[in-house]
């Protein structure tokens, strides 16, 4: 079993710009899912007596928890998901001690701490990006839920999106999806941005998609949009045949095939793509993440959700002072 805390997971990340990354598998009931530890704080026991119950609150949110002194919001992932406990293959199960074993997740992600009730944990596992596949168009219904899927062993393991499932539940996706943000564009800075070419990497479709739209609103009009670090880092080098490189490119950090920081790495190493600015966009985003951005050469850093900083810091880097 996993650790009881990852007060101590610093030690064990690895070199920044790898493309690898280390996931928590847990489980539930009789299938496996995973997380990247660089979201979780700690592993508790689950405790029923300790959990206070909201009233009218949403179906998967089982209400809160007092974890030393902080009130955290407790989740139950299988209800979200539709993972449910089938009481009949429970009783015959040879591994069902491990439905009683239910422990919880406390992740911090955008400068929040929400927990999450899982029915058991095994290890962590060190992996590449490279061996992340994005979920199948076939399941395109799913896909906002899970970054990807990772083989390990003989077992399948989704690596589950836990920041777009909190947005599901607290109502935040809007700040992906671009919103109601407002960002200065006045005429002038509207033509100076035009003509600045920008590239920008991130698997989610919705915050992608919300991105865009204001990048687009801006006017940043040649702005062009990637749904991996891989499929980026292509265009930048037919970019670079051509002779027409991006000013500017704004990654993600987690990213099935090439994640951002190995991205930020490739750049910065090539003597002739080093003068392009990157610019990191994550929800991981803290003092140790904030120095394996600098250690790969990243210009500047931000943490979702906030989209008008992502369009401040593309003015910082590519426009010329008014």
């Amino acid at each position: 079993m996993a650790q009881a805390t990852m007060q101590d997971k610093q030690g064990i990340l690895l070199e920044a710009g790898t493309n690898e990354f280390e996931i928590l598998e847990y489980y539930l009931f009789d299938q496996s899912f995973g997380i990247n530890v660089h979201k979780l704080r700690e592993i508790v026991p689950f405790c029923r007596e300790e959990l206070t119950t909201l009233p009218d609150s949403h179906p998967s949110l089982l209400g809160t928890l007092l974890l030393r002194g902080d009130t955290i919001p407790l989740i139950s992932l299988a209800d979200h998901i539709g993972k449910h406990l089938d009481p009949a293959k429970v009783a015959v199960t040879s591994d069902s001690a491990v439905q009683t074993r239910q422990v919880v997740l406390v992740c911090e992600f955008n400068d929040e701490v929400i927990s999450f009730l899982v029915d058991g944990v095994d290890q962590i596992h060190r992996l590449s990006w490279s061996q992340v596949k994005p979920m199948d168009q076939f399941f395109e219904s799913y896909r906002p839920r899970f970054t990807g899927t990772v083989t390990v062993g003989e077992r399948d393991i989704l690596i589950v999106d836990m920041e777009h499932i909190a947005y599901e539940i607290f109502g935040d996706g809007e700040h992906y999806a671009g919103g109601d943000e407002e960002v200065e564009a006045s005429s002038s800075r509207k033509e100076n941005r035009a003509d600045v070419k920008l590239f920008f990497a991130e698997d989610s479709a919705i915050i992608r998609q919300g991105i865009m739209r204001v990048l687009k609103q801006a006017g940043y009009d040649l702005a062009q949009s990637y749904g991996d670090g891989l499929a980026c880092w292509n265009a930048i080098q037919q970019a670079k045949e051509e002779g027409e490189l991006p000013a500017l490119v704004v990654s993600d950090i987690e990213m099935p095939e090439l994640d951002g920081l190995a991205l930020c790495r490739r750049i910065k190493e090539d003597q002739l793509l080093r003068q392009i600015k990157v610019v990191m966009y994550s929800s991981l985003i803290n003092e140790n993440t904030s120095h394996k951005c600098v250690e790969v050469g990243a210009d500047d850093f931000t943490s979702k959700p906030d989209v008008s900083k992502v369009v401040a810091l593309v003015d910082k880097y590519c426009l010329v002072e008014e």
